[in-house]
């Protein structure tokens, strides 16, 4: 049974990477609209279909718990508006052909939680978690220094990404219930921008054809199947093991970037993606050590919710 359980999360975990990394698919699909408002029916519709999912499944019970307690609710507000600005910057580095930008930023993300894990949680890092964190730091100065660019957008995410995870780690939400209460929080200011301001042609329901108005409200499944999968996942399969699987929405990002869309992989990105690719080797090398060093558990341990 616990085999099977373990396969369950598997097959779990391989379908929401998957999905994140594919999901630059759908945004192209909506290129003609500003992502601002991409963002604004993103919130609308995940809310929408987060509402029915715990309505017919699990219910609002934890929900209501959570809404009993201001300091955990006070940290989903700042939440709310790192994951906002996550999305902002994904859907406008897809939309603008700087996928390769958020495929980077997304590679970084696991070293950067290492460092945040340093600093906040008093988390002391190995000696090959050092060494993979010296050479994403020496990719990202190289092109700093020899093309004079920052990768802003890749930074941009990684950082928004990582700091969300820390502090949706610190409230300790299960994840269904936090996109509810986030998406909740953000909903007046989506709803208000929706009826107050104008609108491009391409994000009013009111005079958009039907196949439009679709793609808009599927915003919430591309949202919240991945993250219902992932956190299906997390509880079956350790973190370790969950772990391995988080460079697969990268990579398919970076090959959609490279071979659909034709982003020029030039002699700048090489040396960056070079590096970092580099520092995830050690990374994954140090998962691998670590995790035969350490017994098994019968339990693993919850997961922290993703884009």
């Amino acid at each position: 049974m616990e085999h099977a359980e373990q396969k369950k999360g598997i097959v779990l975990a391989l379908l929401a990477y998957s999905m994140w990394g594919f999901a630059p698919l759908y945004f192209k699909h909506l290129q003609q609209v500003p992502a601002s408002e991409i963002l604004l029916h993103r919130i609308i519709w995940s809310f929408v279909f987060m509402l029915l999912l715990l309505g017919c499944f699990t219910g609002f019970q934890r929900v209501r718990s959570v809404l009993r307690q201001p300091k955990q609710l006070a940290i989903l507000a700042v939440t709310s508006v790192l994951i906002a600005g996550n999305w902002l910057l994904f859907i406008w580095a897809v939309n603008n052909d700087h996928m390769l930008d958020a495929s980077l930023g997304y590679y970084i993300n696991p070293l950067l939680n290492v460092m945040l894990g340093m600093i906040f949680l008093g988390e002391r890092l190995r000696k090959l978690q050092w060494l993979a964190v010296g050479l994403a730091a020496t990719g990202v100065l190289i092109q700093l220094i020899s093309f004079g660019s920052v990768p802003v957008v890749s930074i941009g995410l990684a950082t928004s990404f990582g700091l969300y995870a820390l502090l949706r780690k610190k409230v300790n939400v299960d994840a269904q219930s936090g996109l509810v209460l986030e998406t909740a929080l953000l909903m007046p200011l989506a709803l208000g921008y929706l009826l107050l301001v104008p609108q491009d042609a391409g994000a009013n329901m009111l005079t958009n054809s039907w196949d439009m108005n679709l793609l808009l409200m599927a915003a919430g499944i591309v949202t919240s199947v991945p993250l219902l999968c992932f956190a299906g996942a997390a509880v079956r399969i350790p973190l370790t093991v969950l772990g391995f699987f988080q460079y697969i929405g990268p990579s398919i990002m970076f090959v959609l970037a490279v071979t659909l869309y034709g982003e020029p992989f030039d002699l700048e990105k090489s040396i960056t993606f070079g590096f970092i690719w580099l520092a995830l080797l050690a990374f994954t090398a140090d998962m691998i050590y670590r995790r035969r060093e350490s017994p098994p558990k019968k339990s693993p341990n919850t997961a922290k919710p993703r884009l």
